[in-house]
This record gives C-alpha cells, sequence and structure tokens, in this order.
C-alpha cells in the first residue's frame, strides 16, 4: 500500500514523495474525503494563490526564515523549556486559542479551538478505537498559547508556519525558500552540509527544529509526564514539518523509529489540514468527551 499525501506543490515546484507502508499494520483511509477546496473556495496550500492573505502569508515566511537560526531556537528552548509561565489545564488552553488567526495559514481565518475540533472529530468518525489520536488531533496546535500575553506574546513567525531543522542545509521543498538566504546561518559553512551538525540516523528527537508551536507543545506534554504513545508526541513535534511528511525530505535524520511513527503522522496530516472548513462544532456537545481523554492521558494541571 502506498502513502500519498494529497497535497498540491508548493513554489518550488518538487514532486511529492511517496512512502511504503505494511497494509497489515495501519489502516492509512479511515473514509475521509478530501474536500476540493479551502475556507476561501482555493486549492489547499497554495502559496501562490492571490488572495487576500497571500502576501501577509509571504511577508510571514520571510520573516521566519530570516530568524530562524540555531541561536534562536536554542535560546527559546531553553527560555520556554523551563515551563514556568503558568499553571492551567489543557481545555483552559484551548479556550484561550479562542482569540488567535493563524497567519501563516492560507486556508483559514477561523479562531484555532475551531480548528482543533474539527481535526478531532473527523478522526474520531474515522477512527474511533484510537481515542490517543482524537485528543492528538484536539491538542495538536496548543502551544499557539506563544502568541498570548502571559507567554510573551510572541510574533507569529515564532510561533507558526511550517517548520525544518536548523543547523544543515536547507532542503529546496522548504516553502519560500529563498527567504533563508538573510538567515545568519545560511553561508555558514558548518551548517551547509546535508547532515550540518548532525549524522545520518541519529533521530529526531536529537535534531534542532525552528522554534513554534509544535517543539513547544510538545515539551509541555513531555515534561508534564503524558501517558500518549510516542506516536502521539511526534505528531505533535512534526505535524508542521512539511518538508518531511509531504516530501520526503531529511529522512537521512530519521531512525527507526521515527519511521515507525511517521506512518501515523500521514495519517493525522490529512486530517489536520483538510479538514479546515466552515463547518461550526457545537462545543458543548463535544466538550465531556474530549475532557474524559484529557483526564485519561494528562494530570489536570500543567506547567507551561
Amino acid at each position: 500500500m502506498t502513502v500519498i499525501i494529497e497535497q498540491p506543490q508548493n513554489d518550488v515546484g518538487r514532486e511529492e514523495t511517496k512512502f511504503p507502508s505494511d497494509p497489515k499494520e495501519l489502516i492509512l483511509d479511515g473514509g475521509f474525503v478530501v474536500p476540493d477546496a479551502n475556507a476561501f473556495g482555493q486549492t489547499f496550500r497554495d502559496y501562490e494563490a492571490e488572495s487576500e492573505r497571500q502576501k501577509s502569508v509571504e511577508e510571514f515566511y520571510r520573516m521566519n526564515h530570516i530568524h530562524q537560526s540555531v541561536e534562536f531556537v536554542k535560546k527559546m528552548r531553553e527560555e520556554y523549556g523551563k515551563l514556568n509561565r503558568v499553571e492551567m489545564s489543557i481545555w483552559e488552553c484551548c479556550e484561550l486559542l479562542n482569540e488567535f488567526v493563524d497567519e501563516s495559514d492560507p486556508d483559514l481565518d477561523e479562531p484555532q479551538i475551531e480548528h482543533l475540533l474539527q481535526t478531532a472529530e473527523a478522526i474520531r468518525r474515522d477512527y474511533p478505537n484510537e481515542d490517543w489520536l482524537h485528543l492528538t488531533g484536539l491538542i495538536h496546535d496548543l502551544g499557539k498559547v506563544l502568541l498570548h500575553p502571559s507567554f510573551g506574546e510572541l510574533p507569529q513567525w515564532a510561533v507558526v508556519g511550517d517548520t525544518f531543522p536548523v543547523g544543515c542545509a536547507y532542503d529546496e521543498s522548504n516553502v519560500h525558500r529563498k527567504f533563508f538566504e538573510g538567515n545568519p546561518d545560511y553561508n555558514n559553512p558548518e551548517y551547509s552540509t546535508k547532515c550540518g551538525i548532525y549524522s545520518e540516523g541519529c533521530g529526531l528527537d536529537n535534531v534542532l527544529m525552528s522554534w513554534g508551536h509544535d517543539d513547544y507543545m510538545y515539551l509541555v506534554a513531555k515534561e508534564n509526564k503524558t501517558t500518549l504513545p510516542s506516536a502521539g508526541l511526534f505528531i505533535i513535534r512534526y505535524h508542521s514539518f512539511y518538508p518531511l511528511h509531504k516530501f520526503g525530505a531529511y529522512q537521512h535524520l530519521m531512525n527507526e523509529e521515527d519511521k515507525e511513527n511517521l506512518k501515523w503522522l500521514h495519517i493525522f496530516n490529512k486530517y489536520d489540514l483538510y479538514s479546515k472548513s466552515k463547518v461550526r462544532i457545537d462545543v458543548e456537545k463535544v466538550k465531556p468527551y474530549y475532557l474524559s481523554l484529557i483526564e485519561k492521558y494528562f494530570p489536570s494541571k500543567l506547567k507551561w
């Protein structure tokens, strides 16, 4: 069986990679029907489409690619890895996200809690027995609270957008790759090779990713001793790593556990991307179910 992530090519025109998978291990098509267009009536993840958001999305990636250096990532991980900002529950964090819209996303302009529930409910319909995956769908974007004043009110380029490894060569599949030329790491010979500061097969857990909500929520979940399976943590940390799960870039850095978990990320990504729509979710109706999952996999209060 072949997993094909059904997304349009980005601005570099690189072809998507097909990933072999054993059909006995996972059911990769839960019956989810991919819509023809996003919330604006356009192709999903089309960064060249003329729309109200196209120019702001491009400016977002210009700032992101200029500033996401090795030094910046290390600084953010050290600062936010202390988890000394606030204590709150998962659901309280979900409610905080009502205030924000992701400027890097060309497909949606709804508050984040709408997207979280759309993703979780779509997964729940197709994979009713994988409750950890439902919860992963709900919480995967909670790291976007970094935009909130209580968390330093970071600029959007330091919170959202596609992620990529720092400390090694920038793959051509990175969206708006041209903007990396303004990054202080761009001409550093130590960071310009395929492996850079890493070694082949070292495992993604040993790779510094561009800083944002993915890596932050991963740190929050891990340090608060979640009982989610490793695949859930992998999805949280790498769901915005489109160069990997769409184009197959950076696979030389993966280990065997990464390769197994990537199968679940391929499943998740379809729901994360294509469930974005104007269809509203009855929050109060589904809330009890998700509260039960939160209680199962997380402590009542988390350090953030």
